[in-house]
């Protein structure tokens, strides 16, 4: 398993995206966002307005699992190394 920290930048989803194509997917669902159309061959690429949800469901099981993640709590890291550092022993344990 591999994970990426940060914004929905170009930078960042290509990282994913190529990752992704290192293990011939035959479909990559992703949202509506411009940049995932130069990122993705086609052949591949299926986008849905609300595809993503169980994506989202995950994230959500994660963030309740770890409260790092919850900007609100009292345990909220600024630091991006710390909060790779939590997702790698999460993951990884």
């Amino acid at each position: 398993m591999d994970f990426y920290v940060g914004a929905r930048m170009l930078r960042t989803l290509r990282m994913v995206i190529n990752t992704l194509l290192l293990a011939q997917p035959v479909a990559i669902h992703t949202d509506r966002l411009a940049h995932y159309q130069s990122l993705v061959p086609a052949q591949v690429h299926q986008k849905y307005p609300h595809g993503t949800n169980h994506v989202e469901r995950l994230n959500l099981t994660l963030r309740t699992h770890l409260k790092r993640l919850g900007r609100r709590t009292i345990c909220f890291s600024k630091r991006t190394d710390v909060l790779v550092s939590c997702l790698a022993i999460y993951f990884w344990s």
